[in-house]
Parts: structure tokens; sequence; C-alpha cells
């Protein structure tokens, strides 16, 4: 594996979830794959479960670890090519990729979508660069348009914490007063439809996904009939993706805010498990009463985020001694 940004990088999800499996039980168990090698995380923006997680997972692996915050550890990076740079920008990413993957084994890069240019976003202009330049294996810590790490970490838990061999699983659409990308949304359907579940997705007209991440999905509006008979409900919130970035009304609009996961919409479930990525707008997304009930595993999964990411460097560290 040199790359990680899509749910086809992973090979059979079935003997990566056995992996995973394998790697929970044993964290420390590979640690002479990372001995002498050097893991570099890039943050274009803030973060805590993914720097925490994949940071540990490298320590696990025996690997060293260093941490670059571009906009507050490094000169201003410039990313588009064929500019003239006379602004506030002082070094171009064509030359900064390839000075940081001389310094490192694997890096592991997390840029949000801009919500500027729905192609610029949705060609992962940033991303690609480091792929194309760094000559080192890239793992997506959350891009413009996909967070495989956590998909694979939901996924994870969903095994984890199923009662029957395919169970009903709900991503639904939530209110937010913020316009927030549609990475994580986009990685969990895309994921959801290659594992064995019966996948439902629900959202009000207008928040559709983009046209492959739809593709064999029929969304029901009707936001309690989906979730009926569910046995896990994945909230959050994600911006249109035809008017692209936009929120599409006042989120405090009962329109709007009638989609909240509240104990109402979990009573018509299978006594299902509630999830989120986190971090989450209490009483916006989901009412503290959902979020703070025994079945919410909110928690667990985002322990999972340090084995999906362990998964990923441990083959991506195999990869590279062969």
């Amino acid at each position: 594996m040199n790359k990680f940004l899509t749910v086809g990088d992973i090979g059979d999800l079935n003997a990566a979830l056995k992996e995973a499996q394998e790697v929970k039980k044993n964290p420390f168990g590979w640690q002479h794959l990372g001995k002498n090698k050097t893991m570099l995380i890039v943050f274009f923006n803030s973060s805590l479960r993914t720097r925490l997680s994949t940071q540990k997972a490298a320590m696990n692996l025996g690997m060293n670890v260093i941490v670059l915050n571009v906009n507050g550890d490094s000169w201003k990076l410039e990313t588009e090519m064929g500019v003239v740079m006379d602004g506030d920008k002082t070094e171009h990413l064509r030359e900064a990729i390839p000075v940081m993957g001389s310094y490192c084994d694997i890096i592991g890069v997390r840029s949000f979508a801009r919500f500027e240019n729905r192609d610029w976003d949705y060609n992962e202009t940033i991303l690609q660069q480091f792929i194309q330049y760094s000559g080192k294996p890239v793992i997506s810590l959350e891009s413009a348009t996909r967070h495989p790490c956590q998909a694979f970490a939901d996924l994870i838990t969903i095994e984890e914490y199923k009662t029957k061999k395919r169970p009903k699983v709900v991503l639904t659409w939530a209110p937010h007063p913020k316009a927030l990308p549609q990475a994580v949304p986009n990685s969990f359907a895309e994921w959801m439809k290659a594992a064995d579940v019966d996948f439902v997705f629900t959202a009000p007209e207008g928040y559709d996904l983009a046209p492959d991440i739809m593709e064999g999905l029929t969304p029901e509006r009707d936001q309690m009939k989906a979730f009926k008979d569910a046995d896990f409900i994945y909230a959050k919130n994600w911006s249109s993706y035809e008017q692209y970035g936009q929120i599409l009304g006042d989120c405090h609009d009962p329109k709007w805010a009638s989609w909240t996961v509240d104990m109402a919409h979990m009573d018509v479930t299978n006594n299902a498990k509630f999830m989120h990525c986190l971090p989450v707008r209490r009483n916006m997304i989901v009412t503290d009463e959902v979020i703070d009930s025994p079945n919410s595993i909110v928690i667990p999964e985002a322990a999972n985020r340090v084995v999906s990411a362990q998964v990923v460097i441990k083959r991506m560290l195999e990869a590279i001694q062969k």
C-alpha cells in the first residue's frame, strides 16, 4: 500500500477487519516494522482525534513521529501552480513537499475543502501534490472529499457492536450553524456501500452527496421512516454539494431543526447505537439525552481511530520492507 485515500485502497474488507482485530489485541506486536522509521504528519487544519490517534498508532509501531502544523509552524505555503508569488506566501508546495519527503518514510496529510471551487476541492489538489512530489507513501488524514481513517474506524466499531450478520446502518444529515465539508459522509457512505450492511441514506432535499457517492443509493427524505428498525444511527452535518459549500437554511428553523437526533427518533429504531465522528454540536446534531445514553458509542468509535490508522501504517511499513 503506497496511498490511502478511499475504500478501494484497503483491499478486501474482511481481511482488513481481521487485521484490525489482531492489531487491537496486540498493539505493540509489530514495533520492529517501525524501528528507525519516521512518520511526518502534516496539518493544514486543526485536529484532536486525528492527530492523537495517528501519532499513537505510529508510536505503537515503533516509529519516530514529526508533527507539522502548516499554519503555525512553517512558512505560509502557496498551493497554486503558475502563480506570481508576490503576496504573503513565502514557499511553494512544489519545493516544500519533496523536502518533507526527504525527512520521513510515510506522510499523513490533513487538508479540508476550501469551498471556493468545487472542482479544485474534488480534484484533491493539495493531497495529489503530496502523492506526486513526496516520493513517499501518503495517508489522507481527512482531505477535501474523504476521511478514510474515520470511515475504517466506523466500520471496525460497527463490526464490534453489531448483533446481527447484516445490520441496518443509517447515515442521517443533521443541522449545524456552519458550512461543513462532505468528507466524512462521503467516506462513510463509500465504506458502508462496500460493507455487508443494509445501508440507508437520509437527508433533506438539496443535501445529496456527489453523484458517484450517491450511485446505487435512493435518498430517504422521511427521516423517521429511515430510522425505523435501524441498528446503527450515524449523524453528521454537511453542506450542499449542488449549491457547493452552502447552508440551505437557518439551522434553528423548525424545517431543519427537526432533523436533530433526539430520543423520539431513537425510539423507532431497533435499540440502535448512536455514532458520530466528533467533535459534535450538542443539542444541534444530537441531544444530550441521546449522546449521553448507554447506546452512544462515540467514545469507543473514537478509540478505534488508533486501530484503523495502525492497520494502514503497518501495511505501508510492510510494503516499504519488501
